[in-house]
């Protein structure tokens, strides 16, 4: 058993959260359209609406080598000891200028314990039904090659830790941000026990062929989709995905960067319909009686913290998610 597993108290909710998710890398995550704070700062808006207190949150271990080599290669990993290779992998040039010692504390390490939250968080599903990794979702990360922000397979990490603990048999991945999800598809190529959902504009990064071959149920959209369509496709195909597969567990990778605006998705979904949206797939995971673990993934705008939260205070609201033993007693 590995030490990212560990028992939480009744009273918490298995919302995996710890400060040192955000980005600070002297300043310089200014450069990147990413709001490195995004994290911090769903939180925020939680305990600013009174949903949850600092007692309620879970807080993960960073995964470490040995963790990290479930999934990765070691080339890979040593890979990352470059900072030109993460640099290219953050997409920010100027982190090639730096020290790595800097880029793996202010970058690196706040990755991987948001690898450690996401692989915690699938256990946590399983025991109370739901859970959320308020950071996590590095879709188009693979065993050997990282990309567009995401260093590690967290996704990859996250299912296969399960099965190597004898925890599932079988997973679905349902993942609705706006890019495909290149990296787990490249490992998951040709595993039938893993059941793969997704929903991307086909017209962006990272329009990869290979990938695409793992993709069950593929819904590719166009520039500018609004809520009507995107909302009814999701809704046609979801439905229908769980009637082709019963998986132990689901894996929602839930980007907001289908938001309207948003500079790297360019679709046309709004705040509303990205709240419809996570209700929607919450509430087929109940009514199938399907744990369900969400990530939080892409999303540029610093709007889609408060979004984020707002969707999350929704599913409490609508009775998709529920704290621990101190809301029952409340209640």
């Amino acid at each position: 058993m590995t030490s990212l597993y560990f028992d939480i108290r009744e009273d918490q909710w298995p919302l995996v959260y710890d400060d040192k998710y955000n980005v600070s890398v002297m300043g310089l995550e200014k450069f990147h359209v990413f709001d490195a704070k995004k994290w911090r700062n769903i939180i925020q808006h939680l305990q600013d609406a009174n949903l949850i207190t600092k007692e309620c949150l879970v807080q993960p271990l960073e995964a470490k080598k040995q963790d990290l080599l479930v999934v990765h290669t070691k080339k890979y990993l040593r890979s990352l000891k470059w900072s030109t290779k993460v640099a290219i992998i953050a997409e920010v040039p100027v982190v090639a200028c730096l020290p790595n010692i800097i880029v793996q504390y202010a970058y690196l390490k706040p990755m991987r314990l948001q690898t450690g939250g996401s692989i915690l968080a699938g256990k946590l599903a399983l025991e109370r039904g739901w859970a959320i990794n308020v950071g996590g979702g590095f879709h188009h990360c693979s065993s050997d090659k990282g990309g567009g922000f995401c260093p590690y397979a967290d996704i990859t990490l996250l299912v296969r830790f399960l099965v190597k603990n004898q925890m599932i048999q079988n997973a679905m991945i349902v993942d609705l941000d706006a890019h495909q999800g290149n990296g787990y598809q490249r490992d998951f190529l040709g595993v039938p026990e893993v059941y793969i959902m997704d929903m991307y504009n086909r017209n962006i990064y990272p329009r990869d062929k290979q990938a695409k071959q793992a993709i069950r149920r593929k819904v590719e959209l166009d520039n500018r989709v609004e809520d009507s369509e995107y909302l009814a496709k999701l809704r046609k195909n979801l439905i229908a995905a769980l009637n082709d597969f019963k998986p132990d567990i689901l894996v929602y990778n839930a980007g907001t960067d289908i938001l309207d605006s948003d500079p790297l998705g360019h679709l046309k979904i709004s705040e509303d319909g990205i709240i419809k949206r996570d209700e929607f797939v919450f509430e087929q995971c109940k009514q199938n009686n399907i744990p369900i673990v969400m990530l939080t993934s892409g999303g540029y705008l610093r709007k889609t913290a408060k979004i984020i939260a707002d969707s999350i205070i929704n599913l409490e609201r609508k009775g998709l998610i529920k704290g621990g033993k101190m809301t029952e007693i409340n209640e």
